[in-house]
């Protein structure tokens, strides 16, 4: 890892000072005069500009002396459930139809206001909103099975059928009796080292998969829900699982074809253009004009281009391996640092640098899981 793979030190300075998240494991900043490294989004103070020096890797600045900073823990995963909350999560997986108050989670010494700020800032939600949506979601999933709406409110932690109503129509959008013309999308965040990610699947395969501050994640989601009827809630299936199984292979560089189950929703064009994406072999890129020619489209590179953007499903559906005519970055939903990042590991892993390289590369990204 050399420093000719980290952005200009102007850009770095830029997203240091701004706690740019695109930057998440992108680069380190190490502070000369503390003797401390950070994550570019770290919210101490920030140091002057020439007293830090950056890193490729979290291994780098500890192999030269620097010590992880104790506010934003580079070390750990971002966006990791701290010990007393994976344990709480644990606990909501095992037995996901149970019913939550905070007197339960003051028994197993967790402050219900601490849970409810971790929630808000990793979900979007408070803890008591994921668990009714992880509960609903359950019981949305038996009465597609054919289980009647009185035996999935009472299985699923409900008291009365009206209240079950009452909170099925708020949180999926409609009645029980109707939710059966309802396919069901479950969602969960996956770790990644440039940052959480969310992953959603329906028993078809997957459906999405995006940075979490992808600014146009909000509207996909509300796609997904409004124009092609999805009831979406928290959860876990097979292809949730695999996903998260093959993304920490492919950080890991032993992985280069993802195999996970796809379903993509979108226009006959759109999934035309998604098919196409899939077959830029993996470290290479193409133009948006040759992914067009490719379709026999040569005049509708700009179309392309939108459908390009259009991917919901990031990284498998390698919407970053296309460039402009020039090979210059362009636009990329999940930020362009990250398009780099993912551009230059891929070629790192596909031509190698040599073999003392390429096992490092492999042992730093698997050391972030």
């Amino acid at each position: 890892m050399t420093t000719s793979s980290l952005p200009p030190t102007s850009e770095m300075v830029r997203a240091m000072l701004t706690c740019d998240a695109a930057y998440e494991g992108v680069f380190y900043t190490a502070v000369k005069t503390t003797g401390i490294f950070c994550r570019p989004t770290c919210t101490a103070r920030k140091p002057k500009p020439e007293n830090v020096v950056f890193h490729r890797t979290a291994e780098d600045a500890l192999t030269a002396g620097f010590r992880p900073c104790k506010r934003c823990r580079p070390l750990d995963v971002k966006g990791a459930a701290p010990d007393w909350v994976a344990a709480l999560l644990k606990e909501v997986e095992a037995e996901p139809s149970r019913r939550w108050t905070d007197e339960d989670l003051v028994a197993r010494a967790i402050d219900p206001v601490r849970l409810r700020r971790w929630f808000k800032e990793q979900f979007g939600m408070t803890f008591h909103a994921y668990v009714r949506a992880r509960r609903l979601g359950a019981a949305l999933g038996s009465i597609g099975a054919g289980e009647s709406i009185d035996g999935a409110a009472y299985d699923h932690g409900y008291e009365s059928v009206s209240g079950f109503r009452d909170a099925f129509r708020q949180t999926i959008g409609t009645t029980p009796g109707r939710s059966r013309s309802k396919a069901l999308m479950l969602y969960a965040r996956i770790l990644t080292p440039l940052g959480p990610m969310i992953a959603m699947a329906e028993e078809r395969g997957l459906s999405m998969l995006e940075f979490t501050d992808r600014p146009a994640l909000p509207a996909e989601i509300e796609e997904l829900r409004g124009r092609y009827g999805y009831a979406i809630t928290p959860g876990r299936n097979g292809h949730l699982d695999r996903i998260e199984r093959e993304l920490e292979q492919y950080f890991a560089g032993t992985l280069t074809v993802f195999e996970v189950a796809l379903w993509l929703p979108g226009t006959a064009f759109q999934q035309e253009v998604w098919t196409a994406l899939q077959a830029v072999p993996f470290g290479e890129t193409r133009s948006y004009g040759e992914l067009a020619a490719s379709l026999g489209r040569p005049g509708a590179s700009r179309a392309v281009g939108r459908a390009n953007g259009q991917n919901r499903v990031s990284i498998v559906v390698p919407c970053h391996r296309i460039v402009g005519a020039d090979g210059s970055l362009t636009g990329y939903g999940g930020g362009q640092p990250r398009k780099d990042f993912l551009l230059k590991l891929e070629r790192r892993i596909r031509f190698g640098q040599g073999d003392a390289v390429a096992a490092r590369s492999i042992e730093v990204q698997a050391s972030l899981f």
